[in-house]
């Protein structure tokens, strides 16, 4: 110890592998500092890395006092530095990280200093999953031939990764082909307790962890602390430095009750979505308790923790118990690992027992017995829909597409497909998906989908021609457990092949649809549905044809595969006839809740796990037969369209550059509410006729090549020129178009966003953008960030930012702005054409200041008003000051080996 621990909290702890330091939470109690009994679990977990990190860390005993103070009705005004144990990432963020790190060591060897000081100091692993697409399916050679296409793809961005596992101490990669990352992390990384040596000592502590995906939150089900944050952010933890962190408000929610037979984890999950949704649970813990609690599985929790981003929560917490220990056995964890679990979190006053309910910023109760079978769509992961009216709601969301010109319905469109004849109409099911760590990572439900497609098979059903259908897992495990119960044959039946491990059609790597449906959706401007059992369903995402997307239990996107529509009431109406010709009900094929735990039982063992992860760090022979460049710094090729130097980390002085005053600003998009990550940063598909497109096709890059956005973020070049280009987006700018356009001020004329930042660049015009509520949703894309700053854009005045998007854009150097309360660009009369001025935007801004606004519209008229600037710590103002996140970083990594 270094004799910092001024509050006598080091204990140590008898375990059968010897003696365990650890830094007590029952000392502050002592010292009258903490009343555990009444402090939320999440919290303690935060009170024990202050206490710990004030022994030789970055946390003062004045961050101990403050944390261990928190109270339900008066929260700290001051951040404190917060040193989470691990961090996870997974290849679509993880890949710019990664490019980040190469960039700064090249940009440290040419200040003269070492570049090796550029290196993971906080244990970092990155799982490859998002790179698998959905390119074939419904046969048995599904999985084969997508991975043989996925590494044809990739193989520019899996070198970059090869060579970091060598480069780089402290990071492990985890190869294409073994699972997703959460449901990885869920099953095989986490520890629930960390160890590491200090003066010879062993010293145990709360398993953390934070995450370049929003879903990292998952973890939170195992009683992992965990959130996801910027690319940025992350890369900053990893080199050491603290992620700062305001003391947050804790949201109870009281379980009671038990799921009612018929409801699934996915309901129960979107129930809770749209209640904390609808209360604002925005950068706030969620924590679980009650006598529902306790049979309450981990793999249940995990799905609810993992939609926290979903209902607005920084996460939501499960506290270790009883569950949590008898997963850790059952998923093949060492008996030395659960011992530990439970014997520091015993006497730590981390274990949930029965009857603790701690003191909460707010109270709600959740009663289970009130779930019932839901979906949620068709834009917004909040939007719970009953089963029953799903047919109502599809219908109240696309009046005008689903009516002819007359009022009466759309003729059914008839093709062929698979060499028979069918017809499509709007709501026509075409792409039906079981993905997403969401739910593949839940064996209930998993399971639940084999049976109900084993009961379908005996009565003669199958899928619907037309619908695209295919089963992601995210772990190979769930392939051996439903292989044990004979289930795979069966859902093989039906078209549910596994086509890859790892994120597809949730995170929009659909794959084309066949010709003949994606002709007919075209030529007939049909509105197409798909349901899929991921957490996101924003428009444009899942697929750029398919505008009603529904979220789903597994088990029902087996049923809408059979039914084929959405345009139905599923619950009451057949979902299809039998060789007889009798009609066939979603009720008469339905698994019991008493089959599914029957089928789990019989299926699923814990050497299952310890098998399929003995090799998770080697990968399939395409990775190991890859050939990876070496060397402490990263040979950049020039010619490479998928990895580049990005631009914001080239020529970065030794010391920051004065920051240029605002003004004379341009608004280069002017948005509404609820803009997401996925309207920002480019996502899905690449389009020819885009910038991005054009880009690639100057550099010979043939269309079947262009792979996804996602795939391209170490690419600067190709991001920039598809940033703000979803093909939904709507600028208020340009009302009558949708996707990347833009005019350009003040001439008027249309262009694209890139063509308009480039002209606006050349005139020496800065740029900004307005947006409404809620700017910045959903994924945690630090290309959100990155992208409008390499546009020029300066600053975001916005009514609400989500959490770590605001983080993300103090990160990148640019401003977020929130209006006053009850104001908006409505109100103001403000039109997005005028020309704007922000006073205070110079190196001395000061976190959560009232700032002053001047837009002059072509016409002379003056708009002034006043708007908080969303800087909001001390450390944030220090990032902005350095132009950046990672400039901040760099100049203080070369300070300390100096």
């Amino acid at each position: 110890m270094t004799g910092k621990d001024s509050f006598g909290a080091f204990a140590t702890l008898d375990t059968s592998s010897g003696p365990v330091g650890y830094y007590s939470l029952h000392a502050l109690q002592e010292a009258g500092l903490i009343d555990l009994s009444r402090t939320p679990f999440s919290i303690r977990v935060l009170v024990e890395n202050a206490l710990r990190q004030s022994d030789g860390g970055p946390s003062t005993p004045d961050d101990v006092e403050r944390v261990a103070g928190w109270r339900p009705d008066g929260m700290s005004d001051r951040e404190f530095p917060y040193m989470p144990g691990r961090v996870a990432l997974q290849d679509f963020t993880g890949v710019p990280c990664v490019v980040d790190l190469a960039a700064m060591r090249d940009a440290v060897a040419e200040w003269g200093a070492d570049p090796s000081i550029i290196n993971p100091v906080v244990r970092s692993d990155l799982v490859i999953d998002h790179s698998v697409q959905v390119d074939y399916f419904n046969s048995a050679g599904a999985l084969a031939a997508n991975i043989e296409r996925e590494f044809e793809r990739n193989t520019e961005r899996y070198q970059l990764l090869k060579w970091s596992q060598t480069a780089f101490d402290n990071l492990k990669i985890v190869p294409p082909g073994t699972g997703i990352v959460h449901q990885v992390n869920l099953e095989f990384l986490a520890e629930g307790v960390l160890t590491s040596q200090a003066n010879g000592q062993v010293i145990a502590y709360p398993d953390t962890c934070i995450g370049t995906d929003s879903h990292t939150t998952m973890i939170n089900g195992l009683g992992v602390l965990g959130w996801g944050v910027g690319g940025i952010e992350a890369e900053a933890v990893m080199l050491g430095q603290p992620y700062y962190m305001m003391l947050p408000e804790v949201v109870g929610v009281r379980l009671t009750g038990d799921l009612q037979e018929g409801a699934t984890a996915t309901d129960l999950v979107l129930a809770i979505t749209e209640k904390l949704r609808a209360l604002g649970v925005v950068e706030k813990f969620v924590e679980f308790y009650g006598p529902g609690l306790h049979s309450l599985p981990v793999a249940d929790r995990a799905t609810i923790g993992n939609m926290s981003p979903e209902y607005g929560a920084t996460c939501g917490f499960f506290p270790i118990d009883d569950q949590t220990l008898r997963y850790l056995s059952n998923t093949g964890r060492p008996e030395s690992t659960v011992e530990l679990v439970e014997r520091y979190s015993k006497a730590q006053g981390l274990f949930h027992e029965p009857g603790d309910e701690p003191d909460y910023t707010t109270k709600v109760d959740f009663d289970l017995s009130s779930v019932i079978p839901s979906m949620a769509g068709p834009k917004r992961p909040q939007d719970r829909v009953a089963l029953g009216e799903v047919r109502d709601n599809f219908r109240a969301f696309f009046p005008a597409e689903t009516s002819s010109e007359n009022g009466s319905p759309k003729q059914d469109i008839d093709i062929d497909v698979e060499g028979e004849k069918v017809s499509l109409s709007d709501g026509s099911v075409v792409i039906s998906a079981i993905t997403s760590c969401t739910n593949t990572s839940n064996p209930s439900v998993m399971v639940g989908a084999g049976l109900l497609a084993r009961n379908a098979r005996r009565r003669g059903l199958r899928r619907k021609p037309w619908v695209k259908t295919s089963m992601a897992p995210g772990s190979t495990v769930v392939t051996r457990y439903l292989e044990a119960a004979g289930l795979n044959e069966d859902l093989d039946a039906l078209g549910f092949q596994t086509v890859g491990y790892g994120c597809t059609t949730c995170i929009g790597n659909s794959g084309p649809l066949p010709q003949p449906v994606a002709e007919a959706i075209e030529d007939h401007e049909l509105v197409a549905a798909a349901v899929l059992s991921g957490n996101r369903n924003f428009e444009g995402r899942v697929h750029p044809q398919v505008k009603a997307n529904y979220l789903a239990s597994p088990v029902l996107v087996v049923a809408y595969a059979l039914a084929g529509h959405v345009d139905m009431n599923i619950q009451d109406d057949p979902i299809g006839t039998d060789p007889e010709g009798r009609d066939v009900y979603l009720r008469e094929i339905w698994p019991s809740q008493k089959e599914i735990a029957e089928t789990i039982a019989g299926a699923l063992e814990p050497d299952m796990f310890r098998e399929q992860y003995s090799g998770a760090f080697g990968g399939p022979d395409e990775w190991r037969s890859l050939t990876a460049p070496s060397g402490v710094q990263f040979k950049w090729d020039p010619g490479s369209t998928y990895i580049q130097r990005p631009a914001f980390l080239e020529n970065v002085p030794s010391d920051p550059a004065p920051r240029e005053p605002v003004v004379d600003a341009r608004v280069l998009v002017m948005l509404g509410d609820s803009v997401t990550t996925d309207h920002i940063s480019p996502a899905g598909s690449i389009p020819p006729s885009a910038p991005s497109g054009q880009f690639l096709i100057g550099g010979d890059v043939p269309r079947r090549e262009f792979n996804s956005y996602g795939s391209r973020r170490g690419n600067h070049n190709v991001m920039v020129r598809g940033t703000f280009g979803n093909i939904r987006l709507r600028n208020l700018l340009t009302p009558d178009e949708e996707g990347d356009w833009t005019v350009h001020l003040p001439d008027g004329e249309l262009m694209r966003v890139f063509n308009a930042s480039e002209r606006y660049a050349e005139e020496g015009t800065p740029l900004i953008v307005l947006a409404g509520k809620e700017y910045g949703t959903g994924s945690s894309r630090d290309w959100a960030a990155k992208g409008p700053m390499l546009l020029g854009v300066r600053a975001v005045i916005a009514e609400s930012f989500e959490r770590i998007h605001r983080a993300n854009l103090v990160g990148m150097g640019v401003a977020p702005i929130q209006y006053l309360t009850g104001q908006n660009a409505a109100s103001l009369g403000l039109t997005g054409r005028e020309q704007f001025t922000i006073d205070g935007l110079d190196d001395s801004v000061e976190p959560g200041s009232t700032l002053d606004v001047t837009a002059v519209s072509d016409d002379g008229r003056r708009t002034e008003f006043k708007a908080t600037l969303r800087i909001d710590t001390a450390i944030e103002a220090e990032y902005y000051r350095n132009g950046g996140l990672l400039p901040y970083v760099l100049r203080q990594m070369i300070a300390d080996a100096t």
